[in-house]
């Protein structure tokens, strides 16, 4: 075996976090990958990955081995996309990320509309809740919520979030609607514990900061999970708009202390600079400005959004 094929391997097995799961994805025998891996540390003379029964996770030489594969093996992929004229045609493999909940409404529907339009491209969806470092993961592009602070990529705004009070009509017509944010502090409660909203909720009104600790009764484990028992009427939950537009547009969810809401966080597509952009990259996220700038769950308040 090659060492662009150990790499391949080698890489994998990282991104992985095990030998059976990098066997799955390259679709190889998990003793061939084991094998591999064991004849690349003997050649170099060190240890690349240390190993449990129940953990494997890179030494100090392993995640500087794991960088420098990713980089030979990204310089390679761009050699052969600009051979196979790439940079003009879109073809090749392509990696974008967008958190979960965003992603699984908004996002993995475009890329099968994406896919349909162009049959030579692979796309490998990455939804996680956190920001990924898109050099170090090989991450092609990505769709933000939040400022950004990455001077070494180029972006466009596709839209904004508000983040929003709600619960439903039946709950606020029984225990009575907030007029200001202080009386959240003896409402019911309902919070994802993967949600930066958590506990320090900030406000705005009239120029003036407010930020209040509260104090959920109940935590849940995902924002889906808040909002359904929100709109069951058991209490109040604070996400992002997007999340509830459908339930609000149907009247299951109801948003208050609206006036003192914080200033919309920017929706972002997020691109590296390169000298040269190559068409996969170039259509993708032509065609995320496009759609995304179009949603209206994605807008302004005076654009249509809820």
């Amino acid at each position: 075996m090659d060492r662009f094929q150990e790499m391949q391997i080698f890489t994998a097995v990282a991104e992985e976090e095990g030998f059976a799961a990098a066997a799955r994805r390259l679709n190889i025998s998990p003793p061939s990958v084991t094998r591999v891996i064991a004849a690349m540390e003997e050649r170099i003379g060190t240890q690349l990955m240390a190993r449990t029964t129940r953990s494997l996770h890179l030494t100090e030489a392993g995640q500087r081995f794991l960088d420098d594969c990713r980089r030979i093996l990204g310089e390679v992929d761009e050699a052969e996309e600009a051979a196979a004229g790439s940079y003009s045609v879109p073809r090749g493999h392509l990696t974008a990320t967008a958190p979960v909940l965003f992603g699984e409404m908004f996002i993995a529907p475009l890329m099968a509309e994406y896919l349909d339009q162009f049959p030579s491209v692979q796309l490998n969806a990455m939804l996680v809740d956190r920001v990924i470092n898109m050099v170090d993961e090989g991450i092609d592009v990505a769709i933000r919520i939040g400022h950004l602070n990455e001077s070494s990529m180029q972006s466009v705004k596709v839209g904004e979030v508000r983040q929003v009070i709600c619960g439903s009509p039946a709950h606020f017509d029984h225990s009575g609607r907030p007029g200001h944010p202080g009386e959240l502090r003896s409402a019911n409660i309902v919070m994802s514990s993967a949600s930066h909203l958590l506990s320090d909720w900030q406000f705005v009104h009239e120029g003036n900061n407010l930020s209040f600790r509260v104090e959920p009764r109940l935590i849940v484990t995902a924002n889906q999970a808040a909002i359904n028992i929100a709109a069951l009427g058991w209490g109040i939950t604070r996400v992002l708009s997007y999340q509830v537009a459908d339930q609000v547009a149907a009247g299951e969810l109801e948003i208050v202390l609206q006036e003192y809401e914080p200033p919309a966080l920017p929706i972002s597509v997020v691109w590296q600079k390169t000298n040269r952009v190559s068409a996969k990259v170039r259509t993708f996220t032509e065609f995320l400005t496009e759609r995304l700038g179009k949603n209206i769950a994605l807008q302004p308040p005076n654009r249509g959004s809820s």
